[in-house]
């Protein structure tokens, strides 16, 4: 019985021993990740920084936390944030976000509601800090312009996940329910208010490789960039149209998208329609557009269901036919 009590008492000791090592490494590793990125101009602040959790957990909570990256102009502040891990698994984390929280672009600045915003992260297990696999939900998440609080775009729910498949290839899935979107942009695309207020579903699954790995100096130096997306299926309802998407594009090292996605629009006629009441087709084409469509839809087999490439290339975007314009660049800042 004496032995036995030794062994627990010097069992307790040297795990006490071990979470107050590791409190203390943590305080430290942080004060100097902070340090250093004030060193390198950045504006990197918390009013407060502490450990908890004793004895099974390092539950890291900052208070008034402000990351001001000037290099890119992207800004986040944060009442508080929470960093929560077990013990003894430390590579497997818990981030919690407030209820609001506001993020700056070079643009504009936006005020971020949510309820239950919270991600777990599996890192690898070595001071590159490479995340092998994340999930982020939401149950309730809105984004306001500051400058503009009538215009905010929200989702009743919203779910992201990360897998790195490969050393630079990542697979990406999106699920995002009840989508609300601004009231200019909802003039903009549904200018007669044919459609619903909310965009009933919107999922997407891909994979994209990047030029090299994700990891801690992606948020101390700089971003990896995208070279190729697979698109498994993106997929979206809005009332009575339902469009679907997939195919595959090389991203050249400017950021120009090459290749081809295929779309399938059903209730296509609505779509071409809408298209036009705003403005992206001109009036004068539609009769013809939807002669020619008409016929690839009736080749498909369903005159209801519309198969049409768009094609990415020399920077410019074509449907079918038809050139729509420039290209987005690709570059993540």
């Amino acid at each position: 019985m004496r032995f036995l009590l030794a062994v627990i008492v010097i069992a307790a000791s040297g795990w006490s021993g071990y979470w107050f090592i590791g409190q203390s490494g943590l305080n430290r590793g942080f004060a100097a990740w902070f340090e250093s990125r004030r060193a390198d101009g950045w504006v990197a602040e918390a009013s407060d920084i502490t450990v908890q959790g004793f004895p099974n957990r390092f539950d890291t909570g900052f208070t008034d936390l402000v990351l001001a990256d000037p290099e890119t102009g992207l800004a986040w502040e944060a009442e508080f944030f929470q960093i929560l891990a077990l013990s003894y698994q430390p590579n497997h984390l818990i981030a919690v976000w407030p209820d609001q929280q506001l993020i700056a672009t070079p643009q504009e600045k936006f005020l971020v509601e949510s309820e239950d915003m919270r991600a777990s992260l599996r890192i690898a297990p070595d001071t590159r800090l490479a995340p092998e696999r994340a999930t982020l939900t939401a149950e309730f998440l809105q984004i306001t312009p500051e400058a503009r609080p009538d215009e905010a775009t929200a989702l009743t729910s919203l779910t992201l996940a990360a897998e790195r498949q490969q050393e630079t290839e990542y697979r990406l899935g999106l699920s995002a329910e009840g989508l609300t979107l601004a009231a200019p942009w909802q003039a903009r695309l549904d200018p007669q208010g044919r459609l619903p207020r909310q965009i009933s579903g919107l999922h997407a699954d891909l994979t994209v490789r990047f030029d090299r790995v994700w990891d801690r100096s992606a948020v101390e130096d700089a971003r990896p960039q995208p070279t190729e997306i697979k698109l498994k299926l993106a997929d979206a309802k809005w009332g009575q149209l339902h469009l679907q998407a997939a195919g595959e594009v090389t991203v050249t090292p400017e950021g120009w998208p090459e290749g081809e996605i295929t779309l399938k629009a059903r209730n296509w006629r609505d779509m071409l329609r809408i298209a036009a009441e705003t403005g992206a087709v001109p009036e004068s084409m539609l009769g013809t557009l939807e002669n020619g469509f008409s016929l690839m839809a009736q080749m498909s087999g369903n005159p209801e269901t519309l198969d049409v490439p768009l094609t990415f290339r020399n920077g410019r975007i074509q449907l079918g036919p038809i050139p729509i314009g420039p290209a987005p660049v690709l570059r993540l800042r």
